[in-house]
């Protein structure tokens, strides 16, 4: 079978998947926003040898607090979801990549797998249930003389 879902049942998985990468983002980025706080969170990133620290953390923290929110109604989907590909990135490259795949020893899997789903995101779209798609069905409609 090589079809696609049919749009309906493409836009109700769409928004699924922007639910649960919402909410990962947003307990990863509350976790260092309000848990940890942003100066423990840059301490934290300096320690693992992460250049620009503190600006390496406040781009962390915006891109998955207010990412996950914008990927919660669906808005700036694609740019949401390349800024949250460059975050995982970083992350994998700087704090997982040496402790192999699995999350349970410090592996990259989570990273892979949050950045591979936001990539994916971001070339599908928002789908129908979204800020996005009002936004160009708006556009799309014609003026009334």
């Amino acid at each position: 079978m090589t079809r696609a879902l049919p749009a309906p049942a493409r836009d109700v998985v769409l928004l699924l998947v922007r639910i649960l990468l919402a909410v990962v983002l947003l307990a990863h980025g509350w976790q260092k926003l309000v848990t940890n706080g942003v100066g423990a969170t840059a301490e934290g990133f300096a320690q693992m040898g992460i250049p620009l620290a503190p600006v390496s953390a406040l781009f962390a923290v915006v891109v998955e607090v207010l990412g996950g929110l914008l990927l919660l109604v669906g808005a700036l989907t694609p740019v949401v979801g390349l800024l949250v590909v460059l975050n995982m990135l970083g992350a994998a490259f700087f704090a997982h990549l040496g402790n192999g795949v699995f999350v349970g020893n410090g592996g990259w899997e989570l990273t892979g797998v949050i950045a591979a789903v936001a990539l994916a995101l971001a070339a599908a779209g928002a789908g129908r249930f979204s800020v996005d798609h009002l936004i160009t069905a708006r556009r799309r409609e014609p003026v009334p003389a």
